[in-house]
């Protein structure tokens, strides 16, 4: 397929790009920072597992936080259709989104990353991408779009990436971490 872009690979820079969200406009690289990232899709037709998937992703701020990881959705709904799932999720699970979702209405950062297909945009499948504060690709997972996403598992994964990058680990003054918990960007404030 000509001028089809090149498939995302582990260890490439994470593309760039300028997008509406729920909490206002970002440009990406800009928007991550020096942090950790989870960028994850999913289907425009929110049903039981995604409600579940945007609620664990909430639930689990505070231990983004301990690993230094801003979390950021991505769905072709538009703002007010998001701002309606995200009720929906509030009201189901007890939890509201506490994170940016990016409102892909025209599809441009879905065929980026490869949530759509060109040949057919309303074929949406799972994706979670971990990202490094040098804006590399450290982790890609695919699921197909009735299968959510297990965010206990890309927490595992990112404390093994962090060990891997030898980072220490980021803790309160005199607070000691429990064996298996993440680590964060040694001597970065966040």
């Amino acid at each position: 397929m000509q001028n089809a872009p090149r498939a995302l690979q582990i260890g490439q820079m994470a593309p760039d790009f300028e997008q509406d969200t729920t909490n206002g406009s970002v440009r990406f690289h800009q928007w991550i920072g020096r942090s950790w990232c989870v960028l994850f899709s999913y289907p425009k037709n929110l049903e039981a597992t995604s409600v579940a998937e945007l609620a664990q992703a909430a639930a689990l701020k505070p231990e983004w936080a301990l690993r230094a990881v801003k979390v950021i959705g991505l769905c072709i709904d538009t703002s007010d259709e998001q701002a309606r799932w995200q009720r929906q999720v509030q009201e189901a699970q007890g939890f509201l989104p506490n994170f940016p979702v990016i409102t892909d209405t025209d599809r441009s950062v879905s065929v980026l990353y490869g949530t759509v297909r060109r040949d057919d945009p309303y074929h949406i499948v799972r994706r979670v991408f971990v990202i490094d504060p040098y804006k590399k690709i450290r982790l890609m997972r695919t699921n197909p779009s009735s299968i959510g996403c297990d965010f206990h598992g890309i927490l595992h994964a990112i404390d093994r990436l962090q060990r891997i990058d030898g980072l220490k680990p980021l803790l309160p003054a005199g607070a000691s971490r429990p064996a298996g918990m993440g680590y964060g960007v040694a001597g970065l404030r966040f």
